[in-house]
């Protein structure tokens, strides 16, 4: 499911992207090609201009020998009318045809020495074309032409443009081999923070169907042990209740279980989708912490443990008492239960920096270090066989995790394996 979900979300981000990366290349391809034709079309008619005037006026010297010297005609000043353009035809390659009203060859103008069959081919293809201006390609190169009226029939003066077009194909082919090595990089970044997405999903996905599975266990213990004792009242109808009062007994004990089950789990939805009001204000920690010692001091004392501790007076946070004690309580219940035979408890509340910062130590077993990131997970043990023999379902500390991170504190273990654990909770 997973693994779908993951290539759904790397195709649409692939499909998205190629979208967007074929809309930026064509509109910079479409400027680029704007840009390219309106110069053409501008040289082309500087061109056409330049053999316009020639044409009416004297002709300008253009030896064949690039040695030879103009005429003294052609010396000094140029001809009327093109002084001011500041623009020579020697910028670009062209060259001017002139032809009758019926199509025919009539005169050539160029500075190179080009076959008459170039010529003819030229203007046969410029007249194929029935357009005044355009673009044609000869002997492997782009040219483009302009028609203009005469006299005598027709001019028509043609600019040769592969550079030009050159400059567009390079383009599409320089956007494709950007375009490949992009999709291929983008591929590869997607797939990982696509990976890195669906991991929460996933772990979610892992975490319900472990929470459903450790809730649905939770329930079937005392629901079996509710049915069996119901079973052997029903077996003994003619009995009396006060000697059936065990079998009652265990009922009310597991009925009991069953409902501060769901009332655990019921406050813990309720914390997390915030719909419990917290209630803030400033009230001292110091004098909470004492309270709470004094509330399980008879339970320390029965199993024969050691406390002790040591409270900096008035230390004082901003929040909810009655959650913040009920963090307090779920730590030191977790004390006791796990210091073992005879061990002790040390309890500190102390001021570090900007943070009042609480800390619970045990003797015992320890937590190895791969459990101490699970072990705020709802339902979570270190050790399952041992969860009924100690009390309570393991949504103490998912609780305690919740309350604390609402008032925006941090709650985490250290241990050492076989010496103690301590837990340590800051707030501000």
């Amino acid at each position: 499911m997973f693994k779908k979900l993951k290539n759904r979300f790397l195709l649409l981000n692939l499909i998205t992207i190629t979208v967007m990366m074929l809309a930026a290349f064509t509109a910079i391809y479409t400027i680029t090609y704007q840009d390219v034709k309106r110069d053409i079309d501008m040289e082309l008619h500087q061109v056409s201009e330049f053999y316009h005037k020639q044409q009416d006026g004297p002709r300008r010297f253009e030896p064949d020998d690039v040695d030879a010297s103009p005429p003294e005609e052609f010396q000094g000043e140029p001809p009327a009318g093109m002084e001011d353009d500041g623009w020579r035809p020697e910028r670009s390659v062209s060259f001017k045809l002139e032809a009758d009203s019926s199509g025919t060859l009539t005169n050539t103008d160029s500075r190179f020495d080009m076959e008459e069959s170039f010529y003819q081919e030229a203007l046969e293809k410029a007249l194929a074309t029935g357009k005044t201006t355009g673009q044609l390609k000869l002997d492997g190169n782009e040219w483009a032409f302009i028609v203009q009226p005469t006299a005598a029939g027709s001019m028509f003066v043609f600019m040769d443009v592969t550079a030009q077009q050159g400059i567009l194909t390079n383009l599409i082919y320089t956007f494709g081999a950007v375009a490949l090595v992009m999709l291929v990089v983008i591929y590869f970044i997607s797939r990982y923070f696509a990976s890195r997405s669906i991991a929460p999903v996933k772990e979610a996905f892992e975490k319900q169907k472990q929470f459903i599975a450790n809730a649905s266990h939770e329930l079937k213990t005392p629901l079996a042990v509710i049915q069996t004792n119901a079973d052997v009242l029903l077996a003994n109808r003619e009995d009396t209740i006060v000697n059936q009062a065990k079998w009652l007994h265990v009922i009310k004990q597991e009925t009991q279980r069953m409902a501060k089950l769901t009332g655990d789990l019921l406050y813990l939805t309720e914390m997390e989708d915030s719909r419990s009001a917290m209630m803030r204000a400033v009230f001292d920690l110091s004098e909470a912490v004492e309270t709470i010692m004094l509330t399980m001091e008879a339970v320390i004392f029965e199993k024969e443990l050691q406390l002790d501790y040591d409270i900096e007076p008035e230390l004082t946070v901003n929040g909810s008492s009655e959650q913040i004690k009920q963090v307090i309580m779920i730590l030191l219940d977790n004390a006791i239960k796990y210091a073992g035979p005879r061990g002790s408890i040390e309890i500190a509340l102390k001021k570090q920096h900007q943070d009042v910062v609480l800390s619970v130590t045990n003797t015992g077993e320890g937590i190895a270090s791969e459990h101490l990131h699970r072990i705020f997970d709802r339902f979570y043990r270190t050790d399952a066989s041992r969860s009924r023999a100690q009390g309570g379902h393991g949504l103490g500390l998912a609780i305690a995790k919740t309350i604390v991170d609402q008032h925006g504190g941090k709650l985490y273990a250290k241990s050492e394996l076989g010496e103690s654990t301590t837990f340590f909770l800051h707030l501000d």
